[in-house]
């Protein structure tokens, strides 16, 4: 572990790469790295890219990449994929549409499966990002795999969430229900030469005039046509703004101090999984699960029984 902190201190890509593979395969030391990492985290900026299936996410992030490359900033990029039901890897790990950065040394593109997260994120993904910031990227891309009502979980690591729409897809108002609009931070118009832009427009607007408090904290709505490397400038313009606006207001304060409160209780309830389900495996009299099992009380008296297994230092 020791090892691969100093190795990534001195920005050697390979340990970039070793201990993203071992967060992801839940290494046994896994923690203990983590906790090492953290300690030379650099603050990067974190943007989520979020939206269904389809909506150019990957295209819009190959342009933006060009874009924050331009400024001279690295960029480290994790694309959340479906996870392959066979391998359980990244269905879309070749990045074909970001294939023109492969040579970038400032840039580091990372495919992650979502490993069943029904939130769009697995718990490496998180763990992942919080390694790129320690490498020293000055900004962190997230882009998520779209799982339309259960895509919240970007909101837990990323400092500005953008949601990318398209005309016509008729999205909008199933992320309306799913609550999608209130945690982002910037619309994102795209392939905003198709048909019903001028509609989707006048809705994001009503939608946003109802759900936003005050006008500073109004999310912007960008259009952009990735085809023709249309809109992306006003797109990079608007999320410094956003980064700008959290920095200069406590919001960005309490917005992190917000998302490390829910991380220690998410590490907490993985931890206390690992250690029931432990106890479980080596306790042969527990009462078992029956098709018919009422799960609510078997869940309670297995607790009960390992509560007071750790009571009596068993």
């Amino acid at each position: 572990m020791h090892e691969i902190v100093e190795r990534i201190k001195r920005k050697d890509i390979r340990a970039l790469a070793r201990a993203i593979t071992m967060v992801e395969n839940e290494h046994p030391e896994k923690l203990d790295l983590l906790s090492d990492i953290f300690s030379l985290r650099k603050q990067a900026q974190f943007i989520g890219i979020t939206g269904s299936p389809g909506a150019g996410k990957s295209s819009l992030v190959n342009r933006l990449i060009t874009h924050i490359r331009e400024e001279g900033k690295t960029v480290a990029v994790i694309a959340v994929d479906p996870t392959s039901p066979f391998s359980g890897g990244a269905l879309l790990g070749d990045r074909v549409r970001m294939n023109e950065h492969f040579t970038d040394d400032g840039v580091y593109i990372r495919s992650m499966a979502t490993r069943g997260s029904l939130g769009g994120l697995a718990r490496s993904t998180k763990d992942a990002v919080r390694v790129c910031d320690a490498y020293g990227f000055d900004m962190v891309l997230v882009e998520t795999v779209g799982v339309g009502q259960s895509e919240l979980d970007i909101m837990k690591i990323v400092d500005t969430t953008a949601l990318v729409l398209t005309p016509n897809s008729g999205d909008v108002l199933q992320i309306f229900k799913a609550g999608i609009m209130e945690i982002a931070d910037l619309f994102v118009i795209n392939k905003a030469d198709l048909p019903g832009y001028g509609k989707l427009k006048a809705l994001l607007k009503e939608l946003v005039m109802m759900t936003a408090g005050a006008e500073e904290q109004q999310a912007a709505i960008v259009k952009t046509i990735t085809t023709e490397n249309k809109g992306i400038d006003k797109l990079w313009e608007r999320l410094k703004e956003h980064h700008d606006y959290l920095y200069q207001t406590e919001e960005g304060k309490n917005r992190r101090k917000n998302q490390q409160e829910l991380e220690v209780f998410e590490l907490i309830r993985e931890e206390m999984w690992r250690e029931v389900q432990a106890f479980a495996d080596r306790t042969p009299d527990l009462p078992p699960v029956e098709a018919d099992s009422d799960p609510y009380k078997l869940a309670a008296e297995w607790f009960a029984e390992w509560k007071k297994e750790g009571r009596s230092g068993g």
